[in-house]
């Protein structure tokens, strides 16, 4: 009985996308008992001659992914010295890559795994803006980067959706007179969380739209300067309690205020 013939799958990183290469090749041949060995973060030249060793033994194939072109060439004149095959995946494409372009490669093997960890670090951030919204859940204070702080309509939630596409875990709680503030909250560090301040008339503007928006009468409480005026004289006391950097949204896009909270979360955490 003849041995099961062995293709090693061979990378600079973890082998994945050569192994998935290698099994779309092998679905055409109807399911051949072929056997596939990965062999994983070849760094070197000894890593070269081992496997070429391993291959040769078992008068088998390599499919290799390597990113760095001296350990593509060595691979190449190893294999060819050893009268074995070994199928280059990526190089020829970068290669013909490089003259589309005219761009030099990175070289830098795993590249697009550190692209997909950073994007599931975005999603896990859009999640939790989302549970953590609106002071849902105040369990989420303690386990958010950023928790944002503010009366109603001072931009608390597109600014926690906006910070979460830059991978933070925001959570936010809105300031109402009536309503005690969560425990957690003077449980955090002051430099985690941001007051969202604005001034009256601005307030006064946006909430009759919001309420012109949904057909209410714009006159209602929710609108009134006497009111809005106590929420404000609330939410400046409660901000002097925790200590925290607070941020006037009157004149500012969304995506300005995020720039400055990012920039200030980027600096605390460097000095710490």
């Amino acid at each position: 009985m003849s041995k099961m013939p062995v293709i090693y799958v061979v990378s600079d990183s973890v082998g994945e996308t050569a192994e998935l290469v290698t099994k779309a090749a092998l679905s055409q041949f109807n399911g051949s008992d072929i056997m596939i060995k990965r062999f994983p973060f070849v760094e070197d030249e000894s890593n070269i001659e081992e496997v070429i060793s391993l291959t040769k033994y078992e008068n088998g194939m390599i499919v290799f992914t390597l990113v760095r072109p001296e350990i593509r060439k060595y691979m190449r004149e190893a294999a060819v010295k050893a009268g074995i095959v070994a199928y280059d995946i990526l190089g020829p494409l970068i290669e013909q890559i490089q003259l589309l372009t005219g761009k030099t490669p990175l070289y830098e093997p795993g590249l697009i795994h550190k692209l997909d960890e950073e994007y599931f670090k975005k999603v896990e951030a859009i999640e939790f803006a989302v549970k953590y919204d609106d002071g849902r859940d105040p369990r989420g204070i303690m386990k958010a980067d950023l928790v944002l702080v503010g009366v109603s309509r001072t931009s608390k939630t597109p600014l926690s959706q906006y910070l979460a596409h830059r991978r933070l875990k925001v959570a936010n709680v809105p300031i109402v007179p009536e309503v005690d503030p969560p425990d957690e909250l003077f449980k955090i560090s002051p430099t985690k969380c941001f007051g969202l301040k604005i001034s009256p008339d601005k307030l006064n503007g946006i909430r009759r739209e919001r309420l012109r928006s949904l057909g209410l009468n714009d006159n209602a409480t929710y609108a009134k300067i006497d009111r809005i005026m106590d929420e404000l004289h609330y939410f400046e006391k409660l901000v002097d309690r925790l200590g925290c950097p607070v941020i006037d949204v009157t004149n500012k896009a969304v995506e300005e205020t995020a720039n400055i909270i990012h920039n200030m979360y980027q600096k605390n955490n460097r000095s710490e």
